[in-house]
């Protein structure tokens, strides 16, 4: 019998953060979480116009790997909130 041996959650939340930001441009990623369940909330212009399903799929699609395979280290994303910044004007 194997022992599996969970990454800390804050290890999880960086790779997390690191993974949307390359892959979203200018992206500001606030995430948390513990057991393989996260929030996650991301601040980006790219999102305008896009309706929330879009904004989920590029967020989800840049954590795709995390998710992947039986020891993935992301096993839900409970919640995605996508915001387009504030203008300055």
């Amino acid at each position: 019998m194997s022992i599996q041996i969970n990454r800390p959650p804050s290890e999880t939340v960086d790779r997390i953060r690191t993974a949307i930001e390359a892959a979203i441009e200018g992206a500001v990623v606030e995430a948390r979480g513990m057991g393989g369940h996260f929030e996650i909330r991301v601040v980006s212009t790219i999102f305008e116009g896009k309706n929330r399903l879009a904004r989920q799929r590029l967020v989800l699609s840049a954590i795709a790997d995390l998710m992947k395979g039986e020891n993935a280290p992301v096993h839900a994303v409970d919640r995605i909130e996508t915001v387009v910044p504030e203008s300055d004007s």
